[in-house]
């Protein structure tokens, strides 16, 4: 008997639906765009939708998980602690690129101009991108100060210092909608910069940031 493809089928539909998915959210915002229009626009069904995602709460999550994946901002980025230069130079390499990227711009300010009407959209958004990505990087942290080079003291405070850091003008010009050409022949620099001096700043023997 020939092996059945449906697992295959089911993971190429689910990706049709999630890209369609965020294609909708970023161009016209969660409140505005129905699990109709996503089938429509993926080429499924509404029941297939609703069979891969219960809600449209929890299909805006895994749209925004997914944008997460598709940058390598994953659990397996952040297990080898013993050689942390490595790990959060990779980090800041995908998370500046990930912050950046039109899709993540534009959810984001989605999410800001509808956040007295739409509450719930800016929490669905933060719960699953930056909440997310905030918890498996102090995990990473309390992880490498477990080994005793680093002190970070309260590590959800480190990582979001860190990140924050990365943000850097280039993420505040495009908020703003200003032209920001020449902060990106700078941006590589930058960001490598900035992993280095977060790192130093919490090495034990330096002088260093404390809770």
């Amino acid at each position: 008997m020939t092996p059945t493809a449906g697992p295959g089928r089911s993971a190429k539909k689910r990706q049709q639906i999630l890209s369609s998915a965020i294609e909708l959210f970023t161009s016209q915002g969660l409140p505005n765009t129905s699990m109709d229009e996503v089938a429509r626009h993926a080429g499924v069904s509404k029941q297939t939708v609703y069979a891969h995602f219960g809600s449209k709460d929890e299909l805006f999550v895994a749209a925004i998980e997914s944008k997460c994946v598709v940058h390598q901002m994953q659990a397996d980025m952040f297990v080898d602690a013993a050689h942390p230069e490595k790990v959060l130079a990779d980090f800041a390499h995908h998370f500046s690129e990930m912050i950046v990227s039109p899709e993540s711009m534009h959810v984001f300010k989605t999410c800001v101009s509808q956040a007295d009407t739409h509450p719930d959209v800016s929490r669905l958004f933060y719960e699953a991108g930056p909440a997310h990505v905030l918890a498996m990087l102090s995990g990473y942290l309390e992880k490498v100060q477990q080994r005793g080079e680093y002190w970070f003291g309260n590590c959800h405070h480190a990582a979001v210092r860190l990140c924050l850091m990365l943000f850097g003008e280039l993420k505040l010009k495009l908020e703003l909608g200003l032209d920001a050409g020449e902060l990106y022949l700078e941006r590589e620099g930058y960001v490598a910069d900035t992993a280095t001096m977060f790192l130093n700043a919490y090495r034990k023997g330096e002088p260093n940031l404390t809770d």
